[in-house]
């Protein structure tokens, strides 16, 4: 079992909204699905983020810290929506390269408690698994009990639905090269675990360069340490998935430069 989330910063160019990079997301899902069918049987769960799509309206209403009035809902519904439209351009991606994905959308199956995903329903993703398919997640709302709505990112949803579906890997493509001692120009940590955290402090790592509403590269990192903590078996990798190659040869378990995040 493999998580893979191929991030917004990837498949979209973050510094304009809207934008698509389609050669990437073409050829990322071409990678993906050759990938799959080079080791038959093994079970994936795929994500996306929302790049410059969901975050950059997110970050306009405020949806993340909550809804509540009138205008804020109707920001809630037009996050939704482009998360949506992007979404759509990420199934249709992975459906030309052959991939069967089936869409799981968070807005409609999330519910959270002050930020934190409380139930989710995962009948619909193992029923999926179960059948040689691929479950499709992404970043988008979901009702919360204490702050109206919210944001849910797709490392929220990997580490709820971690100890359900039990993945031995956790493939985290973006475009950074990994987790690095100082943002944009330090050096790559090729390892953090859960006692060591070597290089740097997971809160100290700086966060995105553009418009993310769910923190980061810190948040990301906080999250898969949670995560592998209550999961010792697990390993995630954070990665650069913008050379040619790269998220086929992470799928396949081949050696690949970036970071580990590991119990131990």
């Amino acid at each position: 079992m493999i998580f893979l989330k191929l991030g917004g910063s990837l498949i979209t160019d973050k510094n304009t909204p809207r934008a698509v990079r389609y050669d990437v997301l073409d050829r990322l899902m071409q990678e993906t699905a050759e990938a799959r069918a080079a080791r038959p049987g093994q079970r994936l769960l795929l994500g996306h983020g929302s790049g410059s799509f969901g975050h950059v309206e997110a970050r306009k209403y405020g949806t993340r810290h909550g809804v509540s009035t009138p205008a804020q809902w109707q920001g809630f519904a037009e996050v939704q929506h482009v998360a949506g439209l992007l979404n759509r351009l990420v199934v249709d991606a992975a459906r030309q390269a052959g991939l069967p994905v089936v869409n799981c959308p968070p807005s409609a199956s999330v519910v959270c408690h002050d930020g934190v995903i409380q139930s989710f329903a995962a009948e619909p993703i193992q029923t999926a698994l179960d059948h040689d398919l691929v479950p499709l997640v992404y970043g988008d709302v979901a009702v919360d009990t204490v702050r109206g709505g919210t944001v849910v990112s797709t490392e929220d949803m990997f580490r709820h639905l971690a100890p359900k579906l039990g993945p031995q890997r956790i493939l985290l493509a973006g475009i950074e090269r990994g987790v690095l001692t100082r943002w944009p120009d330090g050096e790559v940590i090729p390892e953090i675990t859960a006692e060591t955290r070597p290089g740097a402090s997971p809160l100290q790592i700086g966060g995105s360069h553009a418009a993310d509403v769910t923190g980061g590269m810190a948040s990301k990192v906080s999250e898969m340490l949670a995560l592998v903590k209550a999961m010792p078996g697990c390993a995630v990798q954070i990665f650069s998935g913008e050379a040619p190659g790269r998220v086929g040869a992470a799928l396949r378990g081949e050696p690949i430069p970036g970071t580990v995040i590991r119990r131990s």
